[in-house]
């Protein structure tokens, strides 16, 4: 039987899905939200055609079109997606995905490996704290072991040896982009550099704090924004069923 659902929160990182949790918890008391999850095996190669491509199987079973979103790299597996599948998207939300979507955490990660000399281990714990800042509670040695995992699990297109470039642009459907003034990774300039592909009906909006994860520490106000977004799309949505363009034939 296919579940029905209103929202689908994709995560691609299933080592940091903890920080995804608040602001599901806030979403879920307005909306229907599904949980989509790619785990990438150490077997083989990262990809994300291959994390698009089970996402559409996923999706093919819904019977309309589902509001999309994703943090990081989960969310450029969101974009990607709604550039190759628009009908299945009804629309796209993106926390943290600058207009270069190639810039991720993992890509901060490796050019602070060609710049800095140290161990694996000293720089992932630099990394947390660039990221995280003294907000989160949890031990050091714990959030090291979680981002270790992810650059293992998680569809990235960069390496140690070289770092990739996608394709910028937008998407068809309406396009909320979120982001945090004290991201240490997608920070504002690259955040506003989306403003260059925007449509009528695309949004930005800047938590002012919170950097990186910013929707796990603020997720109330992350929350708002996404809710006020849908809500508009349906009001938009509603008046345009209410009042049909009117053609003349002549």
């Amino acid at each position: 039987m296919t579940l029905s659902f209103d929202v689908l929160w994709l995560n691609a990182s299933p080592s940091l899905k903890h920080f995804d949790q608040p602001l599901l918890r806030s979403l879920s008391q307005h909306h229907t939200v599904a949980q989509w999850a790619y785990r990438q095996s150490l077997d083989e190669a990262s990809s994300l055609d291959h994390a698009v491509s089970l996402l559409h199987d996923y999706l093919q079973c819904q019977p309309r079109p589902v509001h999309l979103a994703g943090h990081g790299i989960s969310g450029v597996v969101g974009l990607i997606y709604a550039r190759r599948f628009p009908e299945q998207v009804r629309s796209l939300t993106l926390l943290a995905v600058g207009a270069q979507p190639a810039i991720t955490w993992q890509a901060h990660y490796y050019v602070q490996r060609q710049l800095i000399t140290c161990s694996r281990q000293q720089l992932l714990a630099c990394t947390t704290k660039s990221l995280l800042g003294q907000q989160f509670s949890y031990p050091t040695k714990a959030l090291v072991t979680s981002l270790a995992r992810d650059l293992e699990e998680a569809p990235s297109p960069h390496s140690l040896f070289s770092l990739a470039t996608l394709p910028k642009g937008g998407v068809t459907m309406p396009l909320l982009v979120c982001g945090s003034k004290t991201d240490p990774v997608v920070h504002p300039p690259v955040l506003q550099e989306w403003l260059a592909y925007f449509k009528s009906d695309d949004t930005l909006w800047q938590c002012p704090d919170g950097r990186h994860f910013f929707h796990s520490f603020q997720p109330q106000l992350v929350g708002e924004q996404m809710i006020r977004f849908w809500r508009c799309l349906e009001a938009q949505q509603s008046s345009t069923h209410r009042f049909p363009l009117k053609i003349n034939h002549h």
